[in-house]
């Protein structure tokens, strides 16, 4: 699970945005050209939906993609021991 600090942030991030987004806010949204978001719409990198020929992406479904696929440091295990690897005193 992400920490609050990320979801604070793709909150503010989202903050004031229509309900639906058009590839121009889209790709201003996330500081990319258009042809990238219409190849990542295509691909299916970020959710969306077209109709006709124009895509429309849903921003709360886009807000969790982008929750989902955070690169979040995981937690670091401490080693423990395999059985075999314990020595007998």
């Amino acid at each position: 699970m992400n920490d609050a600090k990320d979801t604070d942030a793709l909150d503010a991030l989202f903050a004031g945005l229509p309900p639906t987004l058009t590839v121009e806010e889209v790709s201003e949204l996330l500081n990319i050209s258009r042809q990238n978001t219409y190849a990542w719409l295509r691909e299916g990198v970020i959710p969306g939906y077209k109709i006709g020929t124009t895509w429309r992406v849903i921003r709360d479904e886009l807000k969790e993609t982008m929750r989902r696929s955070a690169n979040v440091p995981h937690r670091r295990e401490t080693h423990r021991p395999h059985p075999e690897e314990e020595q007998e005193d």
